[in-house]
């Protein structure tokens, strides 16, 4: 991106006149160009986040997103995987996105396969190690958590 901060990005992004409707055009745009990177970068992930806050419509687009990226994670090359969940992950720890995309998720045997079981990986590693989420044990065994709980048991 030409943009010196991803504030700056947000601002000419946001000033591109789209149609109703086209908003996830901008939400796909953003994770494509985030898997494209050769390591993940912080600002893309900034950049998902002030759309999130900005209109709750990319908030709901990203969601969607996930479920539709999750489905599909067996198509993605190793380093855009990485990048990818890192990207959500972001998302999920500054509480950009909701958590209940979680419980798309199922940990069996069946319903995964080693790309999703890397995704899910980085993921969860991703959001344990950030500064902005310091327990993700604790959330995850919030109340208001259970029922994702059975994705994980």
């Amino acid at each position: 991106m030409s943009s010196a901060t991803y504030e700056e990005a947000g601002h000419k992004l946001l000033s591109i006149k789209l149609e109703p409707g086209q908003e996830m055009e901008l939400c796909i745009m953003l994770l494509e160009c985030c898997s494209q990177e050769r390591t993940y970068l912080r600002f893309y992930g900034l950049k998902g986040g002030a759309l999130c806050m900005k209109k709750k419509i990319y908030q709901e687009n990203f969601n969607t997103f996930f479920v539709q990226q999750y489905s599909m994670i067996h198509r993605l090359e190793t380093n855009k995987l990485r990048n990818v969940a890192k990207f959500f992950s972001h998302l999920l720890g500054t509480d950009k996105l909701p958590w209940h995309v979680l419980s798309y998720i199922r940990l069996t045997e069946e319903d995964t396969t080693s790309s999703s079981r890397i995704f899910i990986e980085i993921l969860f590693q991703e959001m344990s190690s950030t500064s902005e989420f310091d327990n993700l044990n604790e959330r995850l065994n919030d109340p208001s958590m259970q029922g994702l709980s059975s994705p994980f048991s």
